[in-house]
């Protein structure tokens, strides 16, 4: 049930952030990233949980911000960031909790004025979305069932950030600051 849920998160997420120009049809590959997301989640899910019935889209919301932010520290100085024990706390700690999203965009990624407002906006609609899915499902709050699902959304949701940040269609506009990688299969 969780594989198939996490799937169809992936589709769903691939093909609307693909419309809205904010990926490639293929999406990146970044082992080290990837590689982040375990630690990264076990140290998040206390605070995530703790913020999910008052909060369900910060909840998700803020990890997809969490994937840009740890795709920027990759592109930027990993040899740096890649040694920081719990990176989630690290930038956490910066402004607390609530504030995450903010220290994240203004200072990780560097966003001021529309482009910082945009990329509000769209997180909180791929937040809302993810949410929706998870809703749809009928499982019963407080279950094994309901703890992997939820899982299953911050996942996808880390991924696409860090895919988003990699990416950027209009990479020649500087405001933006993503990374302007695009992804080709090679050979």
């Amino acid at each position: 049930m969780t594989e198939q849920f996490e799937e169809q998160l992936h589709q769903d997420l691939h093909q609307y952030l693909q419309s809205m120009k904010e990926i490639d049809a293929r999406l990146p590959e970044c082992p080290d990233v990837e590689e982040k997301w375990e630690q990264i989640a076990k140290a998040y899910i206390p605070d995530g949980i703790r913020e999910f019935n008052d909060f369900p889209s910060a909840s998700l919301g803020w990890m997809m911000y969490i994937g840009m932010a740890v795709a920027k520290f990759w592109d930027a100085e990993w040899e740096i960031y890649s040694k920081i024990e719990d990176l989630y706390a690290y930038m956490r700690d910066k402004r607390g909790y609530d504030s995450m999203d903010e220290y994240i965009r203004e200072d990780v990624l560097l966003l001021r004025g529309v482009d910082y407002t945009v990329l509000e906006k769209l997180v909180g609609e791929c937040a809302s979305c993810v949410y929706n899915a998870l809703r749809h499902q009928n499982i019963e709050p407080g279950t094994k069932e309901a703890f992997n699902a939820y899982v299953s959304c911050l996942h996808q949701l880390y991924m696409f950030g860090a895919a988003m940040q990699f990416f950027d269609e209009r990479s020649g506009k500087a405001e933006r600051n993503r990374m302007g990688y695009h992804m080709t299969k090679m050979g």
